[in-house]
């Protein structure tokens, strides 16, 4: 597979956006701009393998959008609960 310079920043910016919203839904703050981006990244394969298990596939750059955002929520969900995903509270 032959990836481009745009298809490349294609997937970046997909994955920032999927990892960005996905990561202020899940835990009302996002995990830096480097995190939100493997999160997304990550989450789009994830949402794509998803996708395709149950027959559909995202042509469109929307629904490539909402296809990686449902993969980074699921890939939070399963970070929080394998307990990687917990967020850290100071003891005043």
């Amino acid at each position: 597979m032959y990836i481009d310079g745009h298809s490349l920043l294609v997937w970046i910016g997909v994955g920032l956006v999927a990892g960005f919203l996905a990561s202020h839904v899940m835990t009302g703050h996002g995990f830096g701009l480097i995190m939100d981006i493997v999160v997304g990244i990550i989450g789009a394969f994830l949402g794509g393998f998803l996708a395709a298990a149950v027959g559909l596939s995202a042509t469109t750059l929307i629904a490539q959008l909402i296809v990686a955002f449902i993969g980074a929520i699921v890939l939070l969900m399963l970070l929080r609960l394998v307990g990687l995903g917990r967020t850290r509270r100071r003891m005043l």
